[in-house]
């Protein structure tokens, strides 16, 4: 279970990263839309995973290998936008979400 501390800083991860991926994954040649669907963050609040959707998701593992490569320029970009809100701007890591793919596959199943 989350703390109250743990659920804002979250739903500010989210928030701040979207408006990232909105602005510079067209710089980093990625032309997908990269939507933050899930941000987890750790009890001791350094680490947060990142669960992204990719539309269309016929290229999805290949943009988020440049997600994951690209990790430390987006926890700078992190780092100006939160910096005077948190003492430590935490570590980010990317993961799939496939759960709209899922519902998807299941909804032509059930056709």
């Amino acid at each position: 279970m989350a703390s109250i501390r743990q659920s804002k800083l979250e739903s500010l991860l989210k928030r701040d990263l979207s408006d990232i991926f909105q602005v510079e994954t067209r710089g980093l040649g990625i032309k997908e839309m990269v939507t933050v669907t899930v941000v987890r963050v750790s009890p001791d609040m350094s680490f947060a995973k990142v669960y992204v959707s990719i539309f269309p998701s016929d290229n999805a593992q290949a943009v988020l290998v440049t997600l994951k490569e690209q990790q430390s320029y987006f926890r700078g970009l992190l780092g100006k936008k939160i910096g005077r809100q948190v003492r430590m701007v935490p570590e980010i890591a990317f993961y799939l979400d496939d759960s709209l793919d899922y519902a998807d596959r299941i909804d032509q199943l059930l056709k």
